[in-house]
């Protein structure tokens, strides 16, 4: 991680779970963070849980990443005050359990959309116009998921609604981001880390009920697996990585 040594990171969604954890290591990889979310006294929080000399390293941002004028206007902010965007953590995402075939649906469909789908696309674009404006080696990352590449069969796991397709429209836009960061011809890396069942918010608190017993990860082991792929050398481009908790059924 000396590569990054006090280069400016974005991490979306960083107020709890695995966001709040990045935030957190990525400072003590000593570089400067914006995190961004609409709870953003809870990013302000996390300066209790960073060593004194580096609390002054983490910027908590207002930023509604559902909403393309939000996200510009933060990103445009980031870029002018801090001399550039170097690494964008997409991990800001919703699971919304009902059925896509419920009439009464639309809302929740909407709102997955927003957040899983169209935040990476706007997020990952404002942040690429910093980084070639600025032509410094970048990195971008997307927390994606198990489901991003398989869809559970198990029946009592069906309900998870458009978790599971905005998953793998962020499969997709990986492959899609690493094509178009090379015609930029900028040093743009591009990677999608995809968890499985992970100790987090999103985790129903009946989640035995709902599925039987599981083996979980922890916010931590996502962050270690984040800072495993920026670590790597220039001529290295971790594209996907995989993590599941052992043992984990599906």
């Amino acid at each position: 991680m000396e590569q990054w040594k006090n280069r400016v990171a974005v991490v979306t969604g960083a107020s709890a779970g695995i966001g709040a954890e990045i935030a957190k290591d990525l400072i003590k990889a000593e570089m400067v963070v914006i995190g961004l979310a609409r709870r953003v006294e809870k990013v302000e929080a996390l300066k209790n849980d960073l060593p004194e000399e580096l609390r002054n390293n983490l910027y908590a941002a207002k930023c509604d990443v559902t909403k393309e004028d939000d996200i510009v206007k933060t990103f445009s902010w980031i870029d002018a005050k801090f001399n550039g965007i170097d690494v964008l953590i997409n991990n800001a995402g919703i699971i919304r359990h009902t059925e896509l075939i419920n009439e009464n649906n639309s809302d929740m469909i909407r709102e997955v959309v927003d957040t899983n789908i169209l935040s990476v696309v706007f997020c990952t674009r404002e942040a690429y116009k910093s980084m070639a404006k600025h032509g410094r080696n970048s990195h971008v990352v997307h927390i994606n998921s198990i489901v991003g590449h398989n869809i559970l069969r198990d029946l009592s796991m069906a309900s998870q609604n458009m978790y599971p397709p905005s998953k793998h429209a962020v499969t997709a836009m990986t492959e899609i981001h690493r094509q178009e960061f090379i015609r930029s011809k900028h040093h743009i890396k591009v990677s999608s880390v995809s968890p499985g069942a992970c100790k987090t918010e999103m985790v129903p608190k009946n989640v035995v009920e709902l599925y039987g017993e599981l083996t979980f990860l922890e916010p931590e082991d996502v962050s270690n697996s984040v800072l495993h792929v920026l670590g790597t050398p220039p001529h290295v481009q971790i594209h996907e990585l995989i993590i599941k908790p052992f043992g984990e059924k599906f």
